[in-house]
């Protein structure tokens, strides 16, 4: 058989069983992350079926399904939005970041990963899931809860953070050195902020550049600009991921609503690519040694996150079931640590390890974190009947 033949083949195999994926992840509630990624260990390497002609495709459309991961994340904040979440989040946020990551960087450090692997895990196990806590929270409708700006402006700092974070991996793996390092950082701080002026003054004029009355038109200016901001910052050694949320951050308005409606289907196709090359990137086989420490990391990150968004919420004067209810919001792991660990491993820098202990604690987050959220309040209720009982 012709090898177009069998790309094409392969290809829509793929994006078929995607879809099957996607709507059982539907019918029983949850993301659909933990299922593209348990599809893409069955079809990589060692798992049952490898597929071998689609790595050129997909090897682009997974950078690409990144960049438009971020590039919405960044379209659902306005500069203004994320000055302001800063400033009310920035003790919790420090506080997230000492608890989240710290398990992260010790597990990798007993692994015997070294500082390199002990930063790129730290990063896995502080982040939580934009993406999916966004569903969970308008599933259960608790968007406008009195708890839910907490939990995004937590959300916001951990993106902020995010933006510093990756460049100064992105230069560790590369080898640059500690001076490098610095200079990624340095280099990432000026356009991070050069960027947030240019979008708290002058955002509609970005707004403007890519918009247009003719849908085609619209998406192939935006996709465009995205796929050349984000090609420019990776270049900076800023990130594509990050030069790609911060292209979202700068577009606000009708533009930008309009932008989430039109990318969000190619953001769908793209993200899903992403986590099923990752994988197929993935022994199975790896996966048995890696579980304990992944069930361990499970438990802790989970208490972690709890702690976070109670004391997030706690000196906003939430009241506690609202605490709780924060703090199992956050609980989700998804995108952004698979993405850390992509980079990671594919860097060559960091044991090929980490990329199975990252998707199993990934795919235990990702069911963990929506399920958190929905019996919290259950829960956190059973408990508050079971004390008058104790009393008597």
């Amino acid at each position: 058989m012709q090898h177009t033949a069998v790309t094409l083949i392969e290809l829509g195999a793929v994006f078929f069983g995607l879809g099957v994926l996607g709507r059982l992840a539907w019918r029983i509630g949850m993301s659909p992350i933990p299922l593209y990624l348990l599809g893409g260990l069955a079809f990589g390497q060692g798992g049952l079926i490898p597929l071998g002609g689609i790595q050129p495709f997909t090897e682009i459309a997974s950078e690409i399904g990144v960049v438009l991961l971020l590039l919405l994340l960044g379209l659902e904040y306005s500069a203004g939005e994320l000055v302001t979440g800063l400033r009310r989040s920035w003790m919790a946020g420090l506080v997230d970041v000492v608890l989240n990551a710290s398990p992260g960087a010790a597990v990798a450090l007993l692994l015997g990963w070294g500082p390199i692997g002990a930063i790129a895990l730290a990063g896995v196990t502080y982040i939580s899931s934009s993406g999916i806590v966004a569903k969970v929270l308008g599933d259960l409708g608790r968007l406008g809860n009195r708890e839910t700006p907490v939990v995004l402006s937590i959300l916001v700092f951990e993106d902020l953070a995010m933006a510093i974070y990756l460049p100064i991996l992105t230069a560790l793996l590369a080898g640059v050195g500690f001076v490098g390092g610095l200079g990624a950082v340095g280099v990432s701080v000026l356009v991070i902020t050069l960027v947030l002026l240019l979008a708290l003054r002058y955002g509609r004029y970005v707004s403007a550049l890519v918009d247009s009355p003719d849908p085609e038109v619209f998406l192939l200016r935006l996709l465009g600009a995205a796929l050349l901001v984000a090609g420019l910052a990776s270049q900076l050694q800023v990130s594509a991921a990050v030069g790609a949320f911060l292209l979202g951050i700068a577009i606000s308005g009708s533009t930008a609503a309009n932008a989430t409606r039109t990318l969000a289907p190619l953001r769908d196709l793209f993200a899903a690519v992403f986590f099923v090359v990752f994988g197929l990137n993935t022994d199975p086989s790896e996966i048995p040694p890696v579980l304990p420490f992944a069930l361990l990391l499970a438990l802790l990150t989970t208490i972690t996150k709890l702690a976070t968004g109670w004391f997030a919420a706690s000196s906003q004067g939430i009241r506690r079931m609202g605490r709780a209810r924060a703090g199992a919001a956050l609980v989700a792991r998804g995108e952004f640590s698979i993405v850390i660990a992509g980079l990671a491993v594919g860097s060559g820098a960091v044991s090929g390890e980490l990329a199975a202990l990252s998707t199993t604690y990934v795919l235990l987050m990702a069911i963990l974190g929506p399920v958190a959220a929905r019996v919290v309040e259950p829960a956190a209720q059973w408990l508050v009947t079971l004390r008058p009982a104790a009393k008597r």
